[in-house]
């Protein structure tokens, strides 16, 4: 009997299974956005101990922000979860509460494991600090001889607009009547939008590096614009040109002008009795920085075409309320651009999305094998 040698298999490489997507490293932006909170309450500590000033914790309408930001975290968690439990039930049908919560449970730790929460919940901590801060070192301006650069601002105006003024052309164009109720609520939505824009950014980002980008560069807004504050100190037009705006209805926005001339003079007349704090500052507007943040932010990372006219949309909003109402002077918004620009970049680099920030630049989550040739 004979046999015979089996033919030669040639043997063809296989291509090894895609692997899976490495998480950035969130050490470099944590560590810049802590440090930003750091740097900016540390300031804020040593200026409430010279000035020999109560150090507050800023709230408003929407409750303190203590009490807001922990609570809107808990929102948008509960919005994660819940609809993946309903899912999840509504697959395998209800078995009774122990087995509800025991899918709450499960849905919890699948989508928030401790990796995953606690950069998120240092995140929002470090807003928190370096929004308090912010505000305090603003209520310390009035205490200070720093001057005042309204006129050079108004003339400045002026001269970018060759000889008109700002809020008188925009009168004209726009007019005093429905316009002024709608660019209130524009004005005031950013209240609502800083907030809530925070966490949902943590919480429903698909790439969570995308977040912390959002989030450090919303640090580096304030701390920014409180520099910009105490470099170039200005009231604003409404305040140094008051004139300018009588014509103009009752809105909220002339109702947050006025409540905020009110806490500077409570301020000023007994800083502890008065439980406010000075909230005066023009340049550089920081309404117009941190929507431009925003908006950039969202184009770079590619969000939906609708939301990216949305927020672009509601930036340029968002500029001509501040000129109309007379919160800001241009010049301010033009550096509220720049405050915004140099934000989102070094949030990009800490972050690991410096690529996004050159134009064309990519760069592949993960670096594949080189394909094999073919015989």
């Amino acid at each position: 009997m004979t046999t015979t040698r089996p033919a030669r298999v040639t043997e063809t490489a296989v291509p090894a299974a895609k692997p899976p997507a490495r998480e950035k490293r969130l050490g470099p932006v944590l560590v810049l956005a802590g440090s930003v909170a750091v740097l900016t309450m540390g300031l804020a500590i040593f200026g409430a101990q010279r000035l020999d000033l109560p150090l507050r914790d800023p709230d408003g309408w929407l409750g303190p922000s203590w009490i807001r930001m922990p609570l809107i975290v808990a929102v948008c968690l509960a919005i994660d979860v819940i609809p993946r439990v309903a899912w999840r039930i509504r697959k395998d049908a209800w078995r009774g509460w122990q087995a509800t919560l025991r899918s709450v449970r499960d849905v919890t730790t699948e989508r928030w494991p401790l990796r995953r929460l606690a950069p998120v919940l240092a995140m929002v901590a470090f807003f928190y600090l370096t929004y308090v801060g912010y505000r305090n070192l603003k209520n310390f301006l009035p205490f200070l001889d720093t001057g005042n650069n309204d006129r050079a601002l108004i003339a400045l105006d002026r001269v970018l607009l060759f000889g008109a003024d700002p809020a008188d052309v925009l009168h004209t164009l726009l007019g005093t009547g429905a316009s002024a109720y709608v660019l209130s609520w524009v004005y005031m939505v950013f209240l609502v939008f800083v907030p809530v824009s925070v966490v949902a950014s943590l919480v429903w980002s698909k790439t969570l590096s995308h977040g912390m980008w959002y989030v450090t560069a919303l640090c580096l807004n304030w701390a920014l614009g409180t520099l910009s504050y105490y470099l170039v100190p200005a009231d604003g037009p409404i305040y140094a040109n008051a004139s300018k705006f009588w014509d103009l209805p009752k809105t909220n926005a002339e109702g947050l002008q006025f409540g905020l001339w009110f806490n500077r003079g409570s301020v000023l007349l007994d800083a502890a009795a008065s439980g406010k704090v000075s909230g005066i500052a023009a340049f550089a507007s920081l309404h117009t920085s941190i929507i431009f943040t925003a908006a950039l932010v969202m184009q770079l990372v590619k969000v939906r075409r609708l939301f990216l006219w949305a927020i672009w949309v509601y930036f340029a909003l968002v500029v001509l309320a501040t000129v109309y109402f007379g919160w800001h002077y241009i010049v301010d918004d033009i550096a509220g651009v720049v405050i915004g620009y140099v934000a989102v970049a070094a949030g990009a680099y800490a972050s690991g999305n410096g690529h996004l920030m050159r134009r064309g630049g990519t760069k592949p989550e993960v670096v594949t094998a080189r394909a094999p040739r073919s015989t």
